[in-house]
């Protein structure tokens, strides 16, 4: 039963915000102090955390929602840290603090490192989500991939003792001219509720995607290769079953099936960078089958509350990705004597894992907290070219388990200390396999490299009144080379993979200090950082060869929030970041080039105004802005650009219904991504045009 336990209310309730500001559905205030982050792994609050974290709640999605399914573009609107959206399938550039992000739901990992093909942001429909948490900067509680950061989903759970259903409806079209194949549509059905100790939720979504419009009203081009949101159609279906075995001990089993697949109504058409022409598209089939993300992500659970005193928590999981890219005239794809000129890529990556750990929090007199814990991860990935049946990346198999220990010591009421470690095992077991024709074919000898590493992490937060307080933290994240880049490139005879391949792995050294106030009515927050690492990952052909070079990477940063409330119905939030890095590209030890929009986002400014004007009527105002920003590359100056969205909601006798304009000035811009990370004419992308979105919900 849904009231049997207070743990419940710790894993499910939002807590980004002050209370005053976090409403349920029938408005009801929460409690704060209570609450930890799931994501820590330790029972970890917000104020404690010498990290910055931030919490997006069920409230926020819901309005980002409103204005744009596309959960990338939900994350960039409120994370200015987070690169902005490419508004396409392929996320390539989307880095955060400059490095990569682990994507999890549930804690379960989405991202594919060992063959990184930039799919991992669109993995689950957002209005299955009940909250995200983000923790910002390196981290490696949760294992491989997180240098920049972890970005964990964490899904809705039954609230109800009763049966309760929702169902919405959304249409968006632009407003420069109204065609039926610029139009997109949604529906969505949930259902929850509980009988005895076993309680539920299911929930479904269908969308289909029209083909998106520029600020001229012309077609937006379609990337063809890389996989398109725009003309697609997409479902999710979420189960989440629970089942209390005592007043402490709970089972948890949740499914979540997404499939996002190309309509293939639309064709892109090369633009010309040097004369300001964008990429665009025409109605026209697309040679090939249609690029798709299918992703099945499944878990079961189980939580002990009080284990002799001490928390206890169990996971198994399993994650099935496949990722489809377009036809492509890649020149890896070609062999002229069998007469191939042209195939389609997929990627292929099953994840079987477990983490446990335990918690025991009342140690000296309640002062020292330890958790302790083990991960264990098999990553089984490959690439294949499907029109052809060729293998294009062997079946690669990464093993690695990994023990863990988190402290946490409070010596006074004023000073919080953290401190860990995580002991990382790792190996990649690759057999004899052979290239394809473009790389002549060469048999490459199988082998098994392996690594062995530790990584540390240290904090504090020193309370200097109950509202003011400054922390510092230095933690470390790892990730790995692309080996799957790697493994196809190689077209010299004679070579293995334990040659071929440094499993070392790239840990980032990140530095953070800052300060946080939560005054009423206002909270403000401020953190400078450095992301240092000195074996960086850059893929480079030397000698017809492709090799991971490992080169010395600096990013330094700043980030600053200030929200004010200014009465209990009305409040306004500005969010800012600052980042710059180099990467030393000539082998001397210094860094001396500047990275580009494929690694670092630009400077930016989110600004915000909610307002409830009435029980029944609420406003949300948005300004996105990024600033310009220079590369040693001219071909890749980023021309900053300012997006405004605007929304209302309005509860009617039965239901509520929404109105929102994204892009309320139809600015008309090039996407950063299309600015900053590619020079070629067939990625030069402009961004979408204004559209509105009509919504509607009901609660039954």
């Amino acid at each position: 039963m849904l009231s049997k336990k207070p743990y419940t209310a710790i894993i499910l309730l939002p807590f980004a915000l002050s209370a005053s500001q976090i409403t349920l559905a029938d408005t009801e205030s929460v409690s704060l102090d209570e609450l930890v982050i799931q994501t820590s792994r330790s029972n970890t609050k917000k104020e404690d955390s010498p990290q910055v974290i931030t919490v997006i709640t069920r409230q926020q999605i819901e309005e980002q929602l409103s204005i744009s399914s596309d959960s990338s573009q939900v994350l960039s609107n409120l994370l200015p840290a987070y690169a902005p959206n490419t508004q396409k399938l392929n996320d390539s550039s989307q880095s955060f603090r400059g490095r990569s992000v682990l994507y999890m739901i549930d804690g379960v990992p989405q991202s594919n490192p060992l063959r990184d093909g930039s799919r991992a942001a669109h993995t689950i429909d957002l209005a299955m989500v009940e909250r995200i948490e983000v923790i910002h900067g390196a981290s490696a509680i949760h294992g491989l991939g997180a240098t920049g950061g972890i970005i964990n989903f964490i899904t809705k759970s039954n609230r109800s003792n009763e049966l309760k259903q929702h169902v919405d409806v959304q249409l968006t079209t632009p407003t420069d001219e109204l065609k039926s194949d610029s139009l997109a549509y949604k529906i969505g059905y949930q259902v929850e509720g509980s009988q005895d100790n076993f309680d539920y939720l299911v929930g479904l979504s269908n969308e289909v995607q029209g083909i998106y419009l520029d600020a001229d009203g012309n077609y937006v081009g379609s990337d063809s290769t890389r996989g398109e949101t725009m003309d697609s159609k997409s479902y999710d279906a979420f189960v989440k079953l629970g089942y209390w075995l005592t007043d402490d001990k709970r089972l948890e089993l949740e499914v979540n099936k997404y499939r996002l697949k190309g309509r293939m109504n639309f064709t892109g058409v090369n633009g010309d960078r040097s004369n300001g022409i964008p990429t665009s598209s025409i109605k026209s089939t697309p040679r090939g089958l249609a690029p798709y993300n299918d992703v099945q992500t499944t878990s079961l659970a189980y939580t002990d509350s009080d284990l002799d005193g001490m928390e206890f928590k169990a996971q198994v999981f399993h994650q099935d990705f496949e990722g489809r890219y377009g036809v492509s005239k890649s020149g890896s794809f070609q062999d002229p004597s069998n007469g191939i000129t042209f195939d389609q890529s997929q990627n292929q990556s099953e994840k079987i894992g477990a983490k446990f750990s335990l918690t025991k929090d009342d140690l000296l007199d309640n002062d020292l907290s330890v958790t302790a814990g083990l991960d264990l991860l098999q990553d089984t990935t490959s690439q294949t070219l499907i029109l052809t049946n060729r293998t294009y990346v062997p079946e690669t198999e990464y093993t690695n388990y990994a023990p863990f220990v988190q402290l946490e010591y409070r010596p006074t009421d004023r000073l919080v200390l953290q401190a860990g470690a995580r002991n990382e095992h790792a190996k990649l077991d690759v057999d004899t396999y052979q290239t394809v024709a473009a790389n002549n074919n060469v048999t490459v000898n199988g082998g098994k490299p392996s690594f062995s590493d530790t990584v540390y992490n240290a904090g504090a937060v020193f309370k200097i009144t109950p509202a003011i307080s400054v922390f510092a933290n230095y933690s470390q994240g790892f990730g790995m080379p692309d080996v799957g880049r790697v493994l196809r490139g190689v077209n010299t005879p004679g070579q293995d993979v334990d040659s071929l391949i440094d499993l070392s792995p790239i840990v980032t050294d990140n530095y953070e200090v800052g300060f946080r106030v939560n005054r009423h009515p206002y909270d403000f927050e401020l953190s400078y950082y450095e992301s240092n690492s000195d074996l960086g990952s850059r893929i480079e052909a030397v000698n017809g060869l492709y090799v991971v070079k490992r080169e010395k990477k600096e990013i330094q940063g700043a980030e600053a929030s200030l929200g004010f409330q200014l009465n209990k119905d009305h409040r306004l939030q500005a969010s800012y970041s600052f980042i710059q890095g180099k990467s030393d590209t000539d082998g001397d030890g210094k860094v001396d080039t500047k990275l580009t929009g494929s690694d670092i986002s630009p400077n930016r400014l989110v600004t915000s105004w909610n307002a409830r004007w009435s029980d029944k009527l609420s406003s949300l105002l948005q300004i996105n802005h990024a600033f310009d920003k220079s590369f040693d590359d001219k071909k890749l100056e980023f021309d900053g650009y300012t997006l405004v969205d605007a929304s209302v909601g309005y509860k009617l006798p039965v239901g509520k219904m929404s109105v929102a304009v994204s892009n309320v000035f139809n600015e008309d811009y090039f996407t950063y991504y299309s600015q900053s990370s590619v020079k070629t004419d067939d990625l030069y992308f402009k961004g979408r045009g204004r559209t509105v979105t009509l919504a509607y919900g009901l609660d039954f």
